[in-house]
């Protein structure tokens, strides 16, 4: 398309009406990409698919999620087999004396880790789901939980793999010179609203100051007067009975095995340590680990080699879902690139960005985007170029503009119903994705709407 007109806003929302209708979000995305195709060019419309599915999966981003995420899987399927997980699940509950606690147990986990949202999601849903489910606490909850303790976390910290890409992209786009891309971050932290305020909703939340509402509340009913395995998948999820029946079967399986806490704790620890230890890389911390754990666990004979490794295969099996979704998103968000999305957006918002809008006109569009593409890091590479010359054209307040580029960032993270992050939230939490993104949405729309208040009011 030459030049960017109100159609491009059509394939999100194909892709967010058919997630709903359907629960499927792999079929939605692709449908979505197809719609969007046909809207460019109909007789080319299978070619330019075939062509962008085959970027999407040699661009280095997809390599090292799937590695990454398939790891993760591994190494999950080897601390539930040798009872560790379910060692911490049982010396949790000890200190876990009830639903808040078990809440606020996860909330102050999600803030320890806050190294990469990644780790955080999988880590901590996968940690804590035998602690709640104990307490008979949804996993819409939990999920809701970890996804708001993963990226807004990540964002607020600068020693995280968010800091780390959006202050590459300050200095690259000249925002900040050479170096000083981490500094001028530091600068827009107190700025972030969105993400201090999923912070303080998602603690106010586990406390129970504030209730379960919408969805999440008919979640959470589910859970208390449910049966045991009910209580874990909301009135949305299509595979009710199924899921029922693999809950049923994992706590089954915690049942049966006996095991020593530190086979949890020491593979989490080093995952953790090398992780900082190799600049925040989580793929070199994940191998590091791995050729450490393997051995670990040998040497105890916990289980032969060879079962081992098909009880690897069998966790990074459990992770194709949350891959293909994201897989299915990249080449989502190429097509809405072709069809200029962004450019549109960003132009049909020009004439209200005054310097003292900007900031709020910025969080607004840039939202919109993360939110409808589910890209919450390749939509800023794209955009920053252009908000950034209009603030210092506008003499905005630098720090405001830049706050207000995270929070939409951390918003679109969250949000979304086939981000990255809630995927994995969902993945990590053993949550259906579309029941965990409906659920959460109400609470991530209330701290969109005081983000933006709070944005027109410190301009």
């Amino acid at each position: 398309m030459s030049e960017p007109t109100a159609l491009s806003l059509i394939p999100p929302v194909v892709v967010l009406v058919l997630a709903v209708w359907l629960r499927r979000p792999i079929l939605a995305l692709v449908l979505g990409a197809i719609s969007g195709l046909m809207m460019i060019s109909p007789t080319s419309a299978l070619h330019s698919f075939s062509e962008i599915s085959l970027k999407v999966m040699q661009d280095e981003t997809i390599g090292w999620l799937i590695l990454v995420c398939g790891s993760f899987g591994a190494l999950i399927a080897l601390l539930v087999r040798t009872g560790g997980a379910q060692a911490f699940g049982r010396a949790s509950i000890k200190l876990a004396k009830g639903r808040r606690s078990s809440l606020l147990m996860t909330c102050v986990l999600g803030l320890v880790i806050f190294i990469d949202d990644y780790l955080n999601a999988l880590t901590v849903g996968e940690t804590m789901k035998r602690v709640t489910d104990r307490f008979k606490v949804s996993r819409e909850m939990l999920a809701y939980i970890v996804d708001s303790t993963a990226a807004p976390v990540c964002v607020l910290v600068p020693l995280s793999t968010w800091a780390v890409f959006f202050g590459g992209l300050l200095e690259n786009n000249g925002i900040a010179e050479s170096g000083q891309g981490i500094t001028v971050y530091m600068s827009a932290i107190p700025y972030m609203f969105y993400a201090w305020l999923s912070v303080v909703l998602v603690l106010l939340v586990a406390a129970g100051v504030v209730p379960a509402i919408g969805p999440m509340r008919k979640a959470e009913m589910l859970a208390q007067h449910g049966s045991a395995g009910a209580m874990h998948v909301s009135e949305f999820s299509p595979e009710h009975n199924y899921a029922m029946k693999a809950v049923e079967a994992e706590h089954k399986s915690a049942e049966d095995v006996e095991g020593k806490l530190y086979n949890f704790l020491v593979p989490l620890l080093l995952l953790v340590g090398f992780t900082l230890y190799f600049d925040i890389d989580v793929w070199m911390g994940m191998l590091a680990t791995m050729a450490l754990v393997v051995p670990f666990y040998l040497v105890q004979g916990l289980m032969p080699l060879a079962e081992m490794l098909e009880q690897m295969m069998d966790g990074f099996k459990t992770m194709l879902p949350a891959i293909g979704t994201v897989i299915a998103a990249f080449i989502f968000k190429e097509v809405c690139d072709q069809l200029q999305l962004s450019l549109f957006v960003v132009e049909s918002l020009k004439p209200f960005m005054t310097a003292q809008l900007l900031p709020a006109m910025v969080f607004l569009s840039m939202a919109v985007l993360a939110f409808a593409t589910g890209s919450s890091w390749g939509i800023f590479a794209v955009t920053i170029p252009i908000v950034m010359p209009l603030a210092y054209a506008l003499d905005a307040n630098i720090p405001l503009v830049i706050g207000a580029l995270m929070s939409a960032s951390a918003f679109g993270s969250q949000a979304c119903f086939y981000s990255d992050s809630t995927v994995l939230a969902a993945q990590g939490s053993g949550c259906n994705l579309i029941s965990h993104a409906i659920t959460q949405l109400p609470y991530a729309l209330i701290a969109a709407g005081l983000t933006f208040v709070g944005f027109i009011l410190i301009a």
